[in-house]
């Protein structure tokens, strides 16, 4: 059975975790009405994306 020879120690065991971390999404602001928004995604207040109305009446 494999058992390790030291401990491991606390630099190295976060280097390993440095990818595992919560990270806010991009959020840019609409053009057409102004509220925040993630980037590449329909405006969940206006319905628009790119310019054009594609969501909503």
């Amino acid at each position: 059975m494999a058992v390790p020879k030291r401990k491991t120690s606390s630099s190295k065991k976060n280097k390993r975790r440095t990818h595992k971390k919560l990270i806010a999404p991009n959020m840019t602001e609409c053009p057409n009405c102004g509220e925040m928004k993630r980037n590449h995604h329909i405006c969940p207040e206006c319905g628009y994306y790119g310019g054009e109305k594609v969501m909503g009446e």
